[in-house]
């Protein structure tokens, strides 16, 4: 393990995915650079800001003196890829430097930053080892992308979850079950398999909607006619029509892991379909626990 540097701290609240809890995060913007969507509540709190280099490597020289075999970095805080392609080259450069060891840098990538950069661009960042991006579609459905204020179309969604592939950065996207309502859930799940069809990422996650007090009302805008929340059986058939629609021209390797879930599937897609699917069916038939309300959370 490791030791926090005398007198660190981060800049609160600190947000990062799941997979990256073991590894070194390092803040190289505060909050995020849209921060409108209408669900989101993660930096209503900050106002976005490119932190300064010599604040970024002055934290890269802390940590590299109690951490220095740190192999994994995930660059905070929402959205790192807003950064000039010079700015990110040169938080990468130091990180080589200062961790020998280093064999993957990741960071959240809004797709409307993803399609700023050019595939030259992408690819300089990846032979730096920015190797991996994650990615928010939350929903596919072209109305509800406009409804949520994604900030993207669905057309632009396509090509900025296809672009990180033509320069070998791997995406891990995330889908929000429930951002439909019960109303518009349909339109919302087939959005999405329209979307990760024709740009498969290497990894899919689903989280389930949860929104907190602070976003109550700005997410109401989306919905001026009122919005009805999925109960569990309406978030299970979410998930089933999800993945019986996913037929990607390559593998996906998919995760309902997140603690938001009602339930817990990981599988390959479109290998495991019918695994999950089997799966998907006794929980829908009460022969399958789903995690206690209690142990749900973001």
């Amino acid at each position: 393990m490791y030791n926090d540097p005398e007198g660190f701290d981060y800049d609160y609240p600190l947000w990062r995915p799941p997979s990256e809890g073991d590894n070194l995060i390092i803040q190289a913007t505060l909050g995020c650079s849209w921060n409108r969507c209408r669900f989101c509540s993660m930096y209503r709190s900050k106002r976005f800001q490119a932190r300064p280099l010599e604040q970024v490597f002055a934290d890269i020289d802390s940590w590299g003196q109690s951490w220095p075999d740190a192999r994994r970095v995930f660059l905070a805080d929402g959205d790192a890829m807003c950064l000039p392609t010079d700015h990110l080259l040169a938080i990468l450069g130091k990180l080589a430097a200062t961790f020998p060891g280093l064999n993957r840098v990741s960071c959240y990538a809004l797709p409307a930053n993803l399609l700023r950069k050019s595939v030259e661009e992408l690819a300089a960042l990846k032979s730096a080892k920015l190797s991996l991006v994650y990615v928010g579609i939350e929903s596919g459905s072209p109305e509800i992308l406009k409804r949520i204020a994604k900030g993207v179309t669905q057309r632009q969604m396509i090509e900025a979850l296809g672009k990180p592939g033509l320069s070998g950065i791997k995406v891990s996207a995330t889908v929000v079950l429930g951002v439909g309502g019960s109303a518009l859930w349909q339109e919302h799940i087939d959005g999405t398999v329209e979307v990760v069809n024709a740009a498969p990422p290497e990894f899919l996650s689903t989280l389930q909607l949860g929104v907190a007090p602070e976003v109550t009302q700005d997410f109401a805008k989306a919905y001026p006619d009122g919005f009805e929340f999925q109960d569990d059986l309406g978030m299970l058939a979410e998930q089933e029509r999800l993945i019986e629609g996913l037929n990607p021209p390559r593998p996906i390797i998919f995760r309902s892991n997140h603690a938001s879930n009602a339930l817990a599937l990981a599988g390959n897609l479109p290998k495991d379909k019918k695994k999950l699917l089997a799966v998907l069916a006794q929980a829908q038939e009460g022969l399958r626990p789903l995690r206690a309300r209690f142990m749900r959370g973001l």
